[in-house]
């Protein structure tokens, strides 16, 4: 089946979380942006910690009290570095990934709203549709999710591929019929085209 759209995670495949001011916490940050499950090392109600992408009050919650137990000594400041577009940081092929001319969603599982981050780096209007968690009541794997995104983009679910580091969450897109390809959540510069690597595969 010919390729028609494709559908992007956005955390550690489009954009990852690195600043100089979280370097000392970077345990820390891979278990709070783990993208299923309750990373070791998190003294957090696991039910509770599975739904924070639905609402973002309980996500600011939950985060402020792991933050908190972690010894963060401003955990208000530091959840508010986690939702700063400056704090997140492109890979070195995501604006040319953003730019195949396909149909283009990102769907991700999230509690705030990362349109900034992509405006802050000029690639917005290379972004059709963003299909987040939190506004549409749904989490991947879930498949809706990646329904919805396809159905917005006016494509069939075999017509869709979906780009992201978790073959648990972003390999549910599966279900519906979507061609998946899995990327490393790397540092960024560690990964410098591993988005049009996958891309150049079926497309």
């Amino acid at each position: 089946m010919t390729i028609r759209a494709v559908l992007f995670d956005f955390s550690g495949t489009l954009f990852r979380l690195e600043h100089d001011s979280l370097t000392a916490h970077a345990e820390l940050m891979r278990a709070l942006t783990a993208p299923v499950g309750v990373a070791e090392g998190l003294d957090v109600d696991e039910a509770q910690w599975e739904r924070r992408d639905l609402d973002p009050v309980v996500h600011r919650d939950l985060h402020l009290a792991v933050l908190a137990g972690a010894g963060a000594p401003d955990p208000a400041a530091f959840y508010a570095n986690l939702c700063s577009p400056a704090f997140w940081q492109p890979y070195p092929d995501t604006a040319q990934a953003l730019g195949t001319e396909l149909p283009t969603a990102v769907v991700s599982n999230i509690a705030w709203d990362i349109r900034a981050v992509f405006a802050r780096h000029g690639v917005e209007h290379r972004v059709d549709e963003y299909v987040l968690s939190y506004e549409e009541g749904f989490v991947k794997p879930d498949p809706k999710l990646f329904r919805v995104a396809c159905d917005r983009l006016g494509v069939h679910p075999s017509e869709a591929l979906m780009v992201g580091d978790s073959p648990e969450a972003d390999g549910g897109a599966a279900a519906i019929g979507c061609a998946v390809e899995i990327v490393e959540p790397l540092p960024t510069g560690s990964r410098p085209d591993a988005l049009l690597q996958v891309l150049r595969k079926h497309i």
